[in-house]
């Protein structure tokens, strides 16, 4: 009988590592999904654009940005997050247009064609990111590695709306002097 105890506290106690490990990841879905939730439950949209290919800064995004526990919170709590694969074969159907990567090849072991939706969205590096509104509207795209502190500057603009306010340079610029990070 103890052992049966024994063996559902094992049991207890791994459900409950696991469930504390998938807290702390963020979920990536595709743009088409979050476009359908943002019907649901207006939420800002966070779209992170890499390659698969060789990307350094791809994967430091990863192993050291979205890998910060107070960060995470804040995405979850904030924007839907999304992936594209900037020479990746994914359908994305953008205000009623359905961006696709036409010379997508399958079998190429490098570098591949760039995605429609990466040319629409004007981005000249890998790794980007993009910062769409709660009603799918662009806001901007920023491009190449940020650390927490530096994307936690962005993130909080933008999910309080204070991007709206800053339309000079100056005015981003005692935004940054003014901002207090917590990352």
């Amino acid at each position: 009988m103890t052992r049966i105890w024994k063996y559902i506290g094992l049991f207890g106690l791994f459900l409950f590592a696991t469930n504390q490990l998938q807290a702390q990841e963020l979920e990536w879905i595709r743009m088409n999904e979050a476009l359908e939730l943002q019907k649901e439950n207006p939420k800002k949209i966070l779209m992170k654009v890499y390659v698969e290919s060789i990307c350094e800064e791809c994967d430091q995004f990863e192993k050291e940005t979205f890998s910060n526990k107070k960060l995470i919170r804040y995405v979850k709590e904030n924007y839907y997050t999304v992936y594209l694969n900037g020479e990746g074969n994914d359908v994305v159907t953008y205000n009623d247009f359905e961006y696709t990567n036409p010379n997508y090849n399958k079998d190429s072991k490098g570098r591949n064609s760039t995605h429609l939706f990466v040319n629409a969205l004007k981005l000249a590096t890998y790794p980007s990111l993009v910062f769409f509104e709660s009603d799918g509207s662009i806001i901007q795209a920023i491009g190449g590695f940020k650390d927490a502190q530096e994307l936690e500057l962005y993130l909080k603009m933008v999910a309080t709306d204070a991007y709206k306010e800053i339309t000079t340079p100056a005015a981003w610029e005692a935004y940054q002097k003014e901002f207090k990070s917590s990352f």
